[in-house]
């Protein structure tokens, strides 16, 4: 296909192949979908999430997509100052990488994870004349305040939302991922003139599948089978409501038939592990994380997935796990609140249930409803897989992107 737009579409994100992290992977599928309709071109740092280890050349082309690779510090993100360090180290090299590779008439897409980058890569687009696109998977300093790291009315949460306002006043274009958080970002950025488009995220239909979980081979392995599975895989970090999960595994801790599985890491992963020994919870196992290729194994080694926001969360993110259970035919159990992305997913299709973040006696409740009521499953997981395929495919969203970037 014949490039249609002169000039170079910049892409800036810190993790981008072959870091596979939900931002990693998403940010690579959208340069590649856009490569042959314009030149694409990539600044990104070394890998530091789930290929940390892997160090990437400084430069090359890969899937026509020429990647520039600039140094960060690479400590322990789990580490609140070292991920500080790391931030800023990317945000200094990627400035530079961008006042030097810029030019007039270029475009630029910058994700807002990590928070600082956005402001730098925008500064450095204005200064060379370029336009920049924002894409929003993490509102800061929202999240900050919903994970109990910033209060509200603190001077540094007022300097960033004076921060936001300049950047969505300059922004050609922002994209977000949900219904809600493009209702928010519109209160946010009043009398801005702000153009706000909504582009989910995607299921990965190519590689997650459903499967049937009696031949699962993780199932086989942790000796699961005839066991009622209740899945949680992804990050485990200060936005996610593992809490309620760990308290409804101890209520439910006599329900010989039950079993919670963790598969993944974040900030929240050592007190999980802490929980599971004090509490003697024989009915939870938790495992590292797996690769994305492993998808179509761990998915399907469940009978439901549960998906956690705590309370604050609304239009501030919304998890990507939520599709490739989708894509894996499994029904959802979502902790969140009213009127977000992901409670309006799960129940304007009817794939599954919701509770409010922070109750352990309503996530009780809902999985001993679920469990004397199991038969509703299947046309739910039937359901998902269909609603996956019909409103969340790749093909999809990246024809969006470029009918909004391009």
């Amino acid at each position: 296909m014949s490039e249609v737009n002169k000039g170079t579409f910049w892409v800036v994100s810190e993790p981008f192949y072959p870091e596979m992290t939900s931002s990693g992977y998403y940010l690579t599928k959208i340069a590649e979908g856009l490569a042959g309709q314009v030149k694409v071109k990539v600044i990104c740092g070394q890998p530091n999430y789930l290929a940390q280890g892997v160090t990437g050349p400084s430069h090359e082309i890969h899937n026509g997509v020429e990647i520039f690779r600039v140094w960060g510090s690479r400590l322990d993100r789990r580490i609140l100052l070292f991920r500080m360090v790391n931030m800023v180290s990317f945000g200094i090299s990627a400035m530079c990488s961008a006042l030097w590779r810029f030019r007039r008439g270029d475009r630029v897409l910058v994700v807002t994870t990590p928070p600082l980058t956005p402001f730098v890569v925008a500064a450095a687009a204005l200064f060379k004349g370029s336009a920049f696109f924002l894409l929003i998977h993490d509102l800061y300093p929202d999240l900050a305040i919903a994970s109990g790291k910033a209060k509200e009315n603190s001077w540094l949460v007022r300097m960033s939302r004076i921060a936001n306002r300049w950047l969505y006043k300059h922004a050609s274009k922002i994209v977000v991922v949900g219904r809600d958080m493009k209702d928010l970002l519109i209160s946010r950025s009043e009398g801005l003139d702000t153009r706000i488009e909504m582009i989910p995220n995607w299921a990965e239909l190519d590689i997650v599948e459903p499967q049937p979980k009696e031949t699962n081979e993780l199932i086989n392995r942790l000796r699961l089978d005839g066991k009622f599975v209740v899945l949680y895989a992804g990050n485990m970090g200060y936005p996610n409501d593992v809490e309620s999960i760990l308290d409804a595994a101890l209520k439910l801790k006599d329900r010989e038939s039950l079993h919670f599985l963790f598969i993944g890491d974040g900030v929240k992963r050592r007190w999980i592990e802490k929980r599971i020994a004090r509490s003697a919870l024989d009915n939870v196992t938790i495992l590292p994380p797996a690769p994305r290729s492993d998808q179509i194994v761990f998915l399907n080694a469940c009978d439901i997935g549960i998906v956690t926001l705590v309370k604050g969360m609304r239009g501030v993110s919304m998890p990507s796990r939520t599709y490739n259970l989708l894509a894996a035919g499994k029904p959802i159990l979502a902790i969140c609140e009213p009127r977000s992305e992901l409670e309006a997913l799960v129940t304007e299709n009817k794939v599954g249930f919701v509770v409010p973040p922070g109750s352990s006696d309503a996530l009780v409740a809902m999985i001993e409803a679920i469990l004397n009521s199991p038969e509703q499953l299947e046309s739910m997981g039937t359901r998902a897989r269909a609603v996956a395929i019909e409103e969340y495919s790749p093909d999809e969203a990246i024809k969006k992107y470029r009918n909004a970037l391009l």
